[in-house]
C-alpha cells in the first residue's frame, strides 16, 4: 500500500509545480518596439532569400510586394507537420487568395532532397523553400517545428503579425483576416 501513497504524493507535487492548470491564449510576450527588426510580433521581419525546391530564388520582401501578406510554415516533414499542412493546405489557403504560403524545409540539407521530401510527401502544389544556406531563417524568426510565422505587407517593409506554434486554424485565420 506504500506504492499508491507514494505516487500520489508524485502527482500532487508535478501538479503543484504547474504555474497555470487553465492556461489562456493570451500573448505574454514583453511589448517590442514597432521600429525594430525581429522575430515578435509588431517588430519588422527581417529579409531574406531562400531556394526553392525548382531551383529558384525567392526574397521575402520581393514576394510580399505582390501580396497582403505571407506565411511561413516550418517543417520536419514528421507526421505532426503533415497533418499541420494538410489542414492548412485545405482549410486556410483557399480562403485567402492575396497571401502567399512558404513551407520552409529546415532538415533536407539539399534541394534535391527538400525536392524528393515534397514529393513523397504530395506538396508539390505548395511552394517549398530549403533553409540550407549561411542565411539561417529558423534562426532569423526563432522558428522550430510547426512554428507559423505571418508577415503583413507594410509598403516598404513587413511587420510580422504571428510568431508561434501551428495549434489549429483559429488564430491563423484570426491573424490573416485582420490583413489589409
Amino acid at each position: 500500500m506504500l506504492f499508491p501513497r507514494y505516487l500520489l504524493l508524485v502527482l500532487m507535487i508535478m501538479v503543484t509545480g504547474c504555474d497555470d492548470l487553465y492556461p489562456s491564449a493570451d500573448d505574454k510576450r514583453e511589448p517590442v518596439d514597432p521600429n525594430t527588426i525581429g522575430s515578435q510580433p509588431g517588430q519588422i521581419a527581417p529579409d531574406f532569400d531562400l531556394t526553392d525546391t525548382e531551383n529558384n530564388m525567392v526574397n521575402m520582401f520581393t514576394e510580399l510586394n505582390s501580396a497582403s501578406g505571407i506565411v511561413l510554415y516550418f517543417t520536419m516533414w514528421c507526421p505532426v507537420c503533415d497533418q499541420h499542412m494538410s489542414h492548412m493546405r485545405t482549410q486556410v489557403i483557399p480562403n485567402y487568395p492575396n497571401v502567399k504560403f512558404f513551407i520552409i524545409d529546415f532538415v533536407s540539407a539539399t534541394v534535391e532532397e527538400s525536392r524528393t521530401a515534397q514529393e513523397n510527401n504530395f506538396y508539390t502544389d505548395l511552394t517549398v523553400l530549403v533553409n540550407n544556406i549561411p542565411q539561417n531563417v529558423l534562426s532569423l524568426y526563432e522558428a522550430t517545428m510547426g512554428t507559423t510565422v505571418v508577415i503583413e505587407n507594410a509598403g516598404s517593409h513587413g511587420i510580422v503579425r504571428m510568431n508561434e506554434d501551428y495549434k489549429d486554424s483559429v488564430k491563423l485565420t484570426t491573424t490573416l483576416d485582420a490583413l489589409p
